[in-house]
């Protein structure tokens, strides 16, 4: 009978190394990458719960050897993978070495069901398939054999190969193909030995080394004929129509993500319509470009002034930017504390072609100048050198006209001049086009030119050895959502942020001096520092209001909690939670925030050629998990490149 329960390796067995683990994955994943082994796991091994009792396993599960009385066919013994080959592999291969052909080389390699009988060898059941070593016979769920292939024995390396297309089986020994031995197979099968006499031993291989037969050469041919049959799929009459909705696809992906010149000369070529006026677009743009550049404030005011009421019937994203520019405060990019840091000359023009001040503070400060571009001061009232002048394509209310009511601007009166022709050329003079749109290489964000608002070597920086990063988070649920409880831990909680970050003042003593990192919370700025403090207070005070209005929601508040970690650290951008810094973390809510936009002008939200891939991939996806092996040479990505 079936030994089931054994299997734990001797000690001293080798195990993998981290390095051979990895390089057993990445095979699997180059052969196999439609395969997702969270579903549908591979073989990597035999199975020590799977077996006859005859059969002896070592070498990481991978050798098996024969330790029954072997006396007849009574005293075979098989051992099946830890997995059934899964259909999405289109085509599988494993190899098996002969270490020993032991007395009589009673050996059978080949693929069986879940619950075929273990006390036989493989082919000589129903649902059993193999190839026998001592008569070179293919045996297919029958204890007849058939003529196949030569005898195998000591030192000979026979693959198995299993192609899910067409359901078939072929053999190799020594890396040459011996031809088709099985047609018509069942789903599920498991990679399966079988052995007889004492002193056999075979070594197996799933993909832990490199196979003796070029498996991928043999992929290859099937994945060309494959897409040859997509190519070849007929279109017939409807030629013209399908390349019409193609262009209009095409055409509304670039008008989503904002690449006005190209769709307006892809437009003109194809002679399709943009549905979309010019100034939206633009304004889309202008809007991604700052929570792209780190300046989510902006992106706040300009979303708020150009599409009122949006971010209010949006609280949840409106939360998420809110957050994400408490991050962006922390990383020196946000405008509310930029203005406040001593910046280095690459950074104060950063964002070409875009204000460098808050919209909130060009409105409301009584310091700034209607003409607004030869003010010496910064966007909070604090003065700046008049040699950092403002490059602003963005038209804002005049503070003359509004000194004493800062915030009543409005949102009619926000025009971006990159809209139109004319005034794009006045505010912009290094564009080129005077009378088309601003070319897509004017609203690219170039890289190179953000400094995350980082002065290298201040002299100042956080010293924080007091509080974990854990004493730093927003207060339990009960707290927030409990009046004045939840407003008196919010005091004390705040009070510890407060003390903790603004140890960025302290003084340190030359040698340490020497060794700090040099980036610095805030740019080392103790008013930037406190600019931040205080708009923390603000955004758990936002938490607590969508907590009383809507309930506690467990996303708000993990967000928050890392948001918040960053100031328990001296150095917020190599800390556990200092990924959020990252830029690329910014584009996910650029996305959110760009959809949003769109559903409110009554506009698509994704783009219809990215929902025709999404539901490609989707049933293709779908077909893997139907077994179908096709799936695995029709993946989306091989006719994206």
């Amino acid at each position: 009978m079936a030994e089931l329960g054994a299997g734990s390796l001797p000690l001293g067995e080798p195990v993998f190394s981290y390095q051979q683990e990895q390089e057993l994955n990445e095979r699997l994943k180059r052969l196999y990458p439609a395969v997702n082994e969270e579903e549908t796991p591979l073989p990597r091994s035999w199975s020590p719960k799977d077996k006859y009792s005859y059969i002896g396993l070592s070498q990481n599960n991978l050798r098996v050897h024969y330790k029954g009385h072997g006396k007849n066919h009574k005293d075979a013994a098989s051992v099946r993978a830890t997995h059934p080959i899964p259909a999405a592999c289109g085509i599988y291969y494993f190899e098996v070495k002969i270490v020993s052909k032991g007395r009589d080389g009673y050996m059978g390699i080949g693929l069986s069901a879940q619950g075929v009988n273990m006390n036989r060898l493989p082919g000589w059941d129903k649902h059993s398939y193999g190839y026998h070593g001592d008569d070179g016979h293919s045996f297919c769920s029958s204890g007849t054999g058939q003529p196949y292939g030569p005898t195998f024995t000591t030192g000979d390396v026979i693959g198995c190969c299993v192609n899910l297309i067409n359901n078939t089986c072929f053999y190799t020994k020594n890396g040459i193909s011996l031809g088709v031995a099985f047609t018509d197979l069942p789903p599920n099968l498991y990679p399966t030995v079988g052995l007889q006499t004492p002193g056999e031993i075979v070594d197996a291989n799933f993909g832990q080394q490199p196979f003796v037969f070029d498996i991928e050469d043999y992929m290859s041919e099937w994945r060309a004929k494959i897409h040859g049959m997509i190519a070849s799929f007929p279109i017939g009459e409807r030629l013209g129509e399908w390349q019409a909705v193609l262009q209009n696809m095409v055409s509304s992906y670039l008008v989503h993500h904002g690449y006005c010149a190209t769709a307006t000369a892809f437009a003109r070529a194809t002679e399709t319509t943009i549905q979309e006026d010019q100034t939206s677009i633009k304004n889309r743009q202008r809007i991604q470009k700052l929570v792209l550049a780190g300046r989510v404030g902006e992106a706040i005011e300009a979303t708020q002034q150009l599409y009122p009421g949006l971010l209010e019937r949006n609280p949840n994203l409106l939360f998420m930017l809110k957050c994400r520019q408490f991050v962006e405060m922390v990383n020196g990019t946000d405008s509310e504390v930029r203005c406040l840091t001593v910046r280095s000359p690459k950074s104060q023009d950063s964002y070409p072609g875009s204000p460098n001040l808050s919209p909130r503070h060009a409105a409301s400060s009584t310091h700034i100048h209607g003409g607004g571009a030869e003010s010496p001061t910064c966007n909070n009232g604090v003065a700046t050198p008049n040699k950092a002048k403002i490059h602003s394509s963005i038209k804002y209310p005049s503070a003359s006209s509004s000194t004493t009511s800062s915030t009543s601007s409005s949102p009619s009166s926000i025009n971006y001049s990159e809209s139109n022709s004319s005034d794009s050329t006045k505010s912009q003079p290094h564009s080129t086009n005077s009378t088309q749109e601003t070319s897509d290489s004017e609203m690219e964000i170039e890289a190179e030119h953000y400094t995350n608002g980082v002065v290298e070597g201040s002299s100042a920086r956080i010293m924080n050895g007091t509080y974990r990063h854990e004493e730093i988070l927003q207060p339990d649920d009960n707290s927030i959502c409990n009046g004045v409880t939840g407003a008196q831990k919010h005091s004390s909680l705040w009070a510890r942020v407060f003390s903790a970050a603004c140890l960025c003042s302290v003084c340190v003593s030359p040698a340490e001096d020497g060794r700090r990192n040099s980036k610095q919370l805030c740019a080392g700025n103790q008013a930037a520092t406190e600019r931040m403090i205080q708009f923390g207070r603000e955004l758990q005070a936002l938490s607590e209001q969508l907590c009383h209005d809507y309930g506690t929601n467990t996303t708000h508040k993990k967000m928050l909690q890392d948001a918040f970690s960053l100031l328990a650290y001296s150095d917020p951008w190599n800390c556990p939670v200092g990924q959020q810094l990252d830029p690329t973390q910014r584009e996910s809510l650029c996305s959110a925030l760009n959809s949003a936009i769109l559903e409110s002008q009554n506009l698509p939200k994704q783009p219809p050629l990215m929902l025709a891939l999404g539901q490609a991939t989707e049933c293709v996806q779908l077909m893997a998990r139907v077994r179908s092996g096709s799936c695995s040479f029709a993946r989306i990505d091989n006719f994206l490149h």
